[in-house]
Formats: structure tokens, C-alpha cells, sequence
């Protein structure tokens, strides 16, 4: 494992079950949209592709024949089997692996989902032309993530904010560098919806086990943004913001 892999490893090994629990993560329009676009296959067989603590996964399952949820970390995995049996879901199942390595055979699934996972990915090109292995002829990917502004100080400003709350952070992507890597990929994409996500400062260091230190160095970053950066990340005085994220559909030829 490299050393950026084996960083998310750790760092979501130690936070799984924060993320059981996330509110962020267990719900949010784009969640719902997923579940809606999954629904238009008949009982398609669907992988969830870095799943963290299956809540894409468990929200596809009631419209799939099977669903696979892959994650690095087997404490995520671990949240995954609990909220399936929780909801006593049986059609779904868990598997430790890498998404730029995926350990399944060509044309296996009709569907690949991903949701707030890809900014963690090293290679996310590579992770593309895995997926697009992996899917059977005009199987989709869905994709869901923040993504970075096109303004390069917009941009700088958040992957800023995301590594110094996660070191395992290795970048949100503009839309038109996702548009471009899926089309690389051999998908035909299309951007579903764009919306912005608010969060609460406190839950979003406390879910992560931001150290002290940082939380300060984050604070101070806030406090130093000029206008047009806190009007754009809608940062509060409590240190709430809202950061943009993107929902695509790429369909493979």
C-alpha cells in the first residue's frame, strides 16, 4: 500500500464509526438523486466504490439485485455489515480492496457509485479506467464529490482548509477536470446537479479527529480570508461554511 493509501487507511480506520453516525453522510439531495438514478435500472448489480460506511451503499440496495461495497478500511466495512443488518438488507455485501486496483472481473456490474470518497484517491484517472473495466457496455458511473472552483483562489483556499483538517486529503477536483478524466476514461458525462453543502465547524473537526493545532491553524485561515473568499465559502462567525460539491453520470460506450 503506498504511503497515501496507507494514510486513509489509518485515518478512516480510527473515525469509521464517526461516519456511521454522520449526519452529512447518511443524508443530502445528492444521496436521494443516486438512489433515483440507480432506480431507473431494472434490478441492476451495483458497486460502491470507496464506501466509507455504506451509506450509498445501503441506499441502493432496495433498488439493485446486489450491491458490493468496496472500501480500503475493513473498520469501514465493518459499519457497512452493522447498517445493513440494521436494515436488514441481504443483498448486500462488503469487500477490502482498492479502487485503482479493483479485484473484480471485467463486465461485472452494471452500475459503479461513489460518493465522498474520490478526493482520497491518488490516481483517480486510474480509478476511472477501472471502473469503466469493471462495467459492463453502457453500465454507468455515478459519481458524487466536492469539487474544487475553477477560480484558482477558490481552489487554493479549500484543498487549504481540506488538508489541514485531514492529512489523508489529496484533492478535490474542478469539474472540468472530472469531466475530462471520465471522458478519458471512455464515458460519455454528464454533470447531474451541483449544489452547496453546509457544515457545522465543530462536527465537521470532531468527525475526522482534527488535532488541536489544526483546529487553530483553520480558525486563523478563517479569520485571514478576504471577502470575496468568505462570501463564496459562506463562512459564518461560529466558522460554519458551505463547500460545493457535484453529482456526475458517465456512461460507458
Amino acid at each position: 500500500m503506498t504511503d497515501i493509501k496507507q494514510a486513509v487507511h489509518d485515518q478512516f480506520s480510527k473515525t469509521a464509526a464517526n461516519y456511521r453516525t454522520s449526519a452529512v453522510h447518511a443524508a443530502g439531495e445528492d444521496l436521494t438523486a443516486i438512489a433515483r438514478l440507480v432506480a431507473q435500472d431494472d434490478a441492476p448489480v451495483v458497486l460502491d466504490a470507496g464506501c466509507g460506511a455504506g451509506h450509498t451503499a445501503i441506499n441502493v440496495a432496495p433498488h439493485s439485485a446486489e450491491v458490493i461495497a468496496l472500501d480500503l478500511s475493513a473498520q469501514m466495512l465493518a459499519q457497512v455489515e452493522r447498517l445493513a443488518h440494521e436494515r436488514g438488507l441481504t443483498n448486500l455485501g462488503t469487500r477490502q480492496g482498492d479502487v485503482e486496483n479493483l479485484p473484480f472481473e471485467n463486465a461485472t456490474f452494471d452500475i459503479v457509485t461513489s460518493r465522498y470518497s474520490a478526493h482520497h484517491w491518488p490516481n483517480p484517472a486510474q480509478a476511472l479506467r477501472e471502473i469503466a473495466r469493471v462495467l459492463k457496455s453502457g453500465g454507468r458511473f455515478i459519481l458524487s464529490d466536492i469539487v474544487a472552483a475553477e477560480q484558482p483562489t477558490y481552489d487554493t483556499f479549500l484543498q487549504a482548509l481540506e488538508l489541514l483538517r485531514d492529512p489523508s486529503h489529496v484533492r478535490d477536483h474542478r469539474i472540468s477536470e472530472w469531466q475530462a478524466m471520465y471522458e478519458a476514461a471512455g464515458f460519455q458525462v454528464d454533470v447531474v446537479m451541483t449544489w452547496a453543502l453546509p457544515l457545522n465547524f465543530d462536527d465537521w473537526v470532531v468527525r475526522m479527529a482534527t488535532p488541536d493545532l489544526n483546529i487553530a491553524m483553520l480558525k486563523r485561515l478563517y479569520e485571514a480570508a478576504s471577502d470575496d473568499v468568505r462570501r463564496a465559502f459562506a463562512i459564518q462567525s461560529d466558522y460554519g461554511f458551505s463547500i460545493p460539491g457535484a453529482l456526475f453520470e458517465g456512461r460507458r460506450s
